[in-house]
């Protein structure tokens, strides 16, 4: 969905004419329930159709599946805290979300009624964000100060003068299935408090899915900018041998430790886009889906070559993209960060682990920034970096102890 915000929505008939998802038969059937608390066909219906008028990635359906999910729990965790938006509130969110296409709120919505999406999706949308977001501040706001030796890194980063790069270990933690995340989620939590290399590298051998786990989890050296934003925000608070907070990611979650941090003379990029290549094996990580990434493996050198193993077989099963870093899925971003463009990563899955990612590092380009930022500037950045990064735990959290039930 954060695609939105670079696409040029900003006629009504640039909606009109987009494809819609083909509507189920029994609407007011539950698709799902959670917590008790039914979602419709028609809400799944619905939030597709938003979702693919904003030309947000993924099958629209199972990605509204998703977010409905996630917002009947945000929904349910800041009403248990008393915190409800106003009709005036959600109004101003509508509004704000509406300009992003430069759009008046009432322009926005008769765009999304053309497109066969009603205001009432669009006004449940943007109440339960603000829900969210209220709750977050609330909850985690005094645990998001930022010291003033982190905006001193962070603006080092950011400086044309200086870089950063970072020694770090990794443990993914399996969380594909719910018998998984059961055992996942205490065991991160765990493992988040620990203080010294050989105990978390122990835990990694023992635990994780990465390919690091071997070597007890030790990454090589990279620069910190080749990391999404909200997790360089958590490793430059870490001293050698702290850890990071859980980071829930597809099929997974992510733990990193720091073991070492240290100024280069390399410029860092401000704005850092990839190209990426993923190409989709059935089987998941069992040994015949292995083998042939093995083989498929050692038959390309660059993004490419993967055209020539992808051709006969269906559009879907070799994607390359580029993208900013910032809308480069989590998982991916993470994974991405250790190659050097020509490397594979075999770390990934889909389909609930049925499905084998090859990724593939196309290239980087970097743009380096001319504008520096004020101190209150890069504070309030930080701020908001660690925010998300509490509210992907927490929600991860409520989604473990939730009871979700398909008819």
């Amino acid at each position: 969905m954060m695609r939105f915000f670079t696409l040029c929505l900003t006629a009504v008939t640039a909606l009109v004419f987009l494809g819609t998802p083909t509507f189920a038969q029994n609407q007011f059937a539950p698709a799902v329930k959670v917590n008790d608390q039914v979602i419709t066909n028609y809400e799944v219906d619905q939030r597709a159709r938003f979702l693919t008028l904003l030309r947000a990635p993924g099958d629209p359906r199972k990605e509204a599946l998703k977010a409905l999910i996630n917002d009947r729990l945000q929904t349910q965790a800041a009403r248990a805290a008393g915190i409800k938006p106003t009709q005036e509130e959600i109004e101003v969110g509508m509004e704000e979300f509406a300009a992003r296409a430069n759009l008046s709120a009432e322009d926005f919505v008769k765009a999304l009624a053309s497109g066969g999406v009603s205001a009432e999706t669009f006004r449940d949308f943007v109440a339960a964000g603000q829900g969210w977001r209220e709750l977050v501040r609330t909850r985690f706001g005094p645990r998001a100060s930022i010291s003033e030796a982190e905006v001193d890194r962070a603006i080092a980063q950011s400086s044309n003068k200086s870089g950063l790069r970072v020694l770090l270990n990794e443990i993914i933690l399996p969380a594909h299935t719910p018998q998984a995340s059961a055992q996942s989620v205490p065991r991160a939590e765990k493992i988040s408090k620990i203080t010294t290399t050989a105990a978390f590298s122990a835990q990694a051998r023992r635990y994780s899915a990465s390919g690091s786990r071997g070597r007890g989890g030790r990454l090589d050296w990279m620069p910190l900018s080749n990391l999404p934003p909200h997790i360089r925000s958590q490793i430059l608070s870490l001293s050698p041998g702290q850890v990071t907070a859980p980071i829930p990611i597809t099929n997974g979650i992510v733990l990193f430790q720091m073991r070492q941090i240290e100024e280069t003379q390399t410029a860092e990029p401000t704005d850092l886009s990839l190209e990426y290549a993923a190409f989709y094996i059935a089987g998941g990580h069992t040994p015949p889906a292995m083998k042939e990434a093995a083989r498929v493996k050692a038959r390309v050198d660059s993004c490419d070559d993967l055209y020539g193993i992808a051709k006969g077989l269906p559009e879907e099963q070799l994607q390359i993209e580029t993208l900013p870093l910032a809308q480069v899925p989590q998982d991916v971003a993470i994974e991405l960060a250790k190659l050097d463009p020509g490397e594979v990563s075999t770390n990934l899955t889909r389909s609930n682990g049925q499905t084998l990612v090859f990724l593939m590092l196309c290239g980087r380009t970097a743009a380096l920034g001319e504008d520096a930022l004020s101190r209150e500037d890069v504070r309030s950045q930080l701020v908001n970096q660690r925010l998300q990064s509490y509210a992907n735990g927490y929600l991860a959290d409520l989604e473990a102890d939730a009871t979700i039930v398909y008819p």
